[in-house]
Parts: C-alpha cells; structure tokens; sequence
C-alpha cells in the first residue's frame, strides 16, 4: 500500500469518500471467544445465571451494536444492514463460549467492522451477564473469518 487511504494532503483524519464505488453485495464473519471456568459455562448452558439468558442477550446486543458501528468507530461509514445474525456455541468441558456473527449489506464498503463489533459486544456481554459467578472470564479472541464482495473475497487460512 503506498498511500494511507484515510489521511487528506495535510496528514489529517478523514473519512474515506466511497461516493465513486458501485454498491455490492458484501458479507463478513467474526468470531469471538471467551474462556472461563466449566461450572461458569455449565450455568449458561442451564440458564442458570442470576443476571438471565446469557446467550439470548448476547445475541440481541451484537445485533444491537452492528447496527450502531457508525456512530463508535470514527471515519466508518454507517451502512444499511440486510442481515446481522449472532450465534454462540458454548464448550462446557472446555470452558468456552465460541460467539460467530454475520453482516450483510449492500453498499459502497464492507461490512468487516459490523462484524467484528457485533461479536465483540455479545462477548462482552456474556463476560457482563457472569462476571458475578467468576471474575477470571476471559474474551480470549475476536478475529474476521471472512469477508465477500468489493475488490476482492478474503477468508482466514485454517
């Protein structure tokens, strides 16, 4: 990359003019992970936890927050979602919970912060929601898996 894409001539912050692009279809998927005790995990398996449905609430705060990335992430365009799904696989003998959120749009960028924001979220709100039965829970991970559409199609290796 030869050029910063969000610097203007005098080296200040802008927001990228996409004005120009053709809209597309775009999607990406996120992944975040959280580590904690198995009895921790077994309590949100068995809705058990004081605060209510873990994964219901995780789930309704990554849609919640994809929809909003434009107003948290300076210079990110807000764009007009088509689909936001969240979805979280809990590991109890492992102790994880494995949160995978989807974005579609179809506009002038991509959709990777909307992503990366909704599985981001839900993981924080599931450390939230359990942090009264552990404080040691761990977001461990939040990572693209993929993304289509624009100039080019991407997927994390593995």
């Amino acid at each position: 990359m030869t050029e910063l894409s969000h610097l203007d001539e005098q080296g200040r912050a802008r927001m990228v003019d996409v004005g120009g692009k053709a809209a597309t279809e775009r999607r990406a998927v996120a992944r975040a992970r959280l580590r904690m005790s198995p009895a921790t995990a077994e309590a949100i398996v068995e809705r058990g936890v004081p605060k209510g449905d873990v994964l219901a609430t995780a789930r309704i705060a990554g849609i919640q927050a994809a929809k909003r990335t434009g107003e948290l992430i300076p210079l990110c365009h807000p764009l007009p979602l088509t689909y936001v799904g969240v979805e979280a696989d809990v590991a109890v003998a492992e102790g994880t919970v494995t949160i995978v959120a989807e974005a579609r749009t179809t506009a002038q960028t991509g959709v990777e912060m909307e992503a990366l924001t909704a599985a981001t979220v839900a993981a924080l709100t599931v450390y939230d929601m359990v942090k009264g039965l552990e404080r040691g829970v761990e977001v461990s991970e939040v990572t693209l898996l993929e993304k289509t559409g624009g100039k080019e199609d991407w997927r994390r290796p593995g």
